[in-house]
């Protein structure tokens, strides 16, 4: 499937539908095409380096859309930055991929910025642009091919955040998957929780788009405000629900989330997570009508690359959920430490192989060798990630590293202990994971400090979290901050996580 054409399509047959809506805007599939048109004729005229990267600042806006549509068109991937990301974060960002432009959708400082030579268009200059005169942009310029689409950047173990490149063909193999393999049927309203900047937003994004559906975006003020999510979520009439399963946890603490309060919800879409087993038999019970599947996959293969529809007598025979069946077009291999595979039931590394896995990341050649290759004349990406396969189906172990994924948002745990150790306040540190029913609840810091003035751990840990809010975006900060004399080490002289990990030193 050629995305940009198949949106092109709905733009001519469905002009007047909504294609997204978030609070009380919205923008039809006329108004998106055209204005994304206008878009992509300016930066055709303004940009003088064929296919840099855009970035595109906001949070679940229609300019937001607006610009994806508009710097693929020109010829350019963008590379979607949500308004929680802070600003040091922005410029690493800016600094990695050597973006031409930065199109701002919000009101921001963009003086933030001044230290590179990246051109800004402000969000009063991008108004403007869209309401005037339309300029119709030829599809010679479009992404095609192994061009980038879009770059998602990542947690990165150095301090630095990574820059995934997804080409066009990349996404067409993951669209063509969801709207063939999955009850997707046109004109369906798509849930979209995930920020733009978080992959897991790909998943509705484009086969909502390409289907000629609607998206209703649910934005951080609405999920800061249950009254307001659940009234918008009455009034929403979604069919296909894609979040992350710590957001669907979330709505269950509210007894009206149920059926009928979605009547036409019929498809349930986890990812980004570890899917718990009572949280599936919760809404089993509540949606009643609707179908649950879990699906896996990593920034780096475009979103997802297995499923698995959860019923009645999977969810009351497992208590971990399998990840399920790997997608047509892709291999999923279980290797022990040295690439050979591991026979059925053995615990290995899984590797994925296929067209939705990336070439790599953006300016990093050694990084991209080192989780990036050839396997069986596919590109092959080596995940890091544990799992196994039984029974024709796949199970996820969580990571053989310190990466870890938090309510859906992953990271490691190493670029998070590097932004603290800055603090003039901290001598060393240590972050870990703290589970609770098979997945990630929260992290817990295990500081031990230089000499500082606070009377109160309380005054210190509010010191460090403003610190660190300049450096991470909020969900990569922990929850927990302990405060020890020493770190535990092991007889080989180094930190002992597994005691950490129990709990007994907070």
């Amino acid at each position: 499937m050629n995305i940009l054409k198949a949106i092109q399509q709905n733009s001519i047959g469905y002009s007047e539908k909504i294609a997204f809506k978030s609070e009380d805007r919205s923008i039809t599939y006329g108004e998106l095409w055209e204005q994304s048109d206008q878009l992509a004729a300016y930066l055709l005229k303004q940009s003088s380096q064929a296919k840099s990267p855009i970035i595109v600042y906001g949070h679940m806006k229609p300019e937001v859309l607006i610009s994806f549509l508009g710097s693929v068109k020109s010829g350019h991937p963008y590379i979607p930055v949500d308004v929680s990301i802070p600003f040091e974060r922005i410029n690493k960002i800016i600094e990695s991929s050597q973006a031409e432009f930065l199109i701002a959708t919000e009101d921001m400082s963009c003086e933030m910025f001044s230290k590179h030579p990246i051109k800004i268009i402000k969000e009063m200059e991008l108004k403007k642009l869209l309401v005037d005169d339309a300029e119709k942009s030829s599809s010679k310029h479009w992404v095609q091919g192994n061009d980038n689409f879009y770059i998602i950047y990542t947690s990165g173990s150095t301090g630095n955040p990574k820059g995934v490149q997804i080409s066009a063909n990349n996404l067409s193999s993951f669209v063509d998957w969801m709207l063939v393999d999955f009850p997707i049927e046109r004109e369906q309203t798509f849930l979209n929780q995930a920020p733009f900047s978080f992959d897991l937003s790909v998943m509705d994004l484009y086969p909502s788009l390409c289907s000629g559906g609607t998206l209703f975006a649910v934005t951080k003020e609405m999920i800061a405000n249950p009254k307001v999510l659940f009234e918008g979520l009455s009034q929403s009439d979604i069919e296909v629900w894609t979040s992350t399963p710590s957001f669907a946890q979330l709505c269950l603490m509210e007894p009206s989330f149920r059926q009928e309060l979605l009547p036409n919800l019929r498809t349930f879409l986890f990812c980004g997570e570890i899917l718990p087993v009572n949280l599936a038999k919760q809404l089993q019970k509540r949606f009643p009508n609707a179908r649950i599947f879990n699906l896996y996959g990593p920034t780096e293969a475009t979103v997802a690359i297995t499923k698995l529809e959860i019923t009645k007598e999977i969810a009351d025979s497992h208590t971990v959920l399998p990840i399920g069946h790997c997608k047509q077009d892709t291999e999923l291999l279980v290797v022990d430490e040295n690439g050979a595979p591991v026979a059925e039931g053995e615990k290995g590394e899984l590797i994925i192989l296929g067209p939705s896995v990336s070439k790599g990341y953006l300016g990093s050649p050694e990084l991209t060798e080192k989780s990036f290759g050839i396997m069986n004349n596919k590109q092959a990406y080596t995940t890091g990630d544990a799992g196994y396969k039984k029974g024709g189906l796949y199970y996820y172990l969580g990571r053989l590293d310190f990466q870890v994924k938090v309510h859906g948002y992953r990271m490691e745990l190493e670029e998070i202990e590097y932004s603290i150790a800055q603090s003039n306040y901290v001598k060393s540190c240590i972050v870990e994971p703290v589970y609770r029913e098979e997945k990630v609840d929260y992290l817990t810091a295990y500081i031990v400090t230089n000499e500082h003035s606070f009377e109160k751990e309380y005054q210190l840990t509010a010191a460090l979290r403003k610190e660190l809010s300049n450096l991470l975006p909020a969900y990569m900060i922990p929850r927990k901050f302990t405060y020890l004399d020493q770190l535990p080490m092991t007889a080989n002289g180094k930190v002992d996580r597994k005691l950490l990990a129990t709990g007994v030193l907070a």
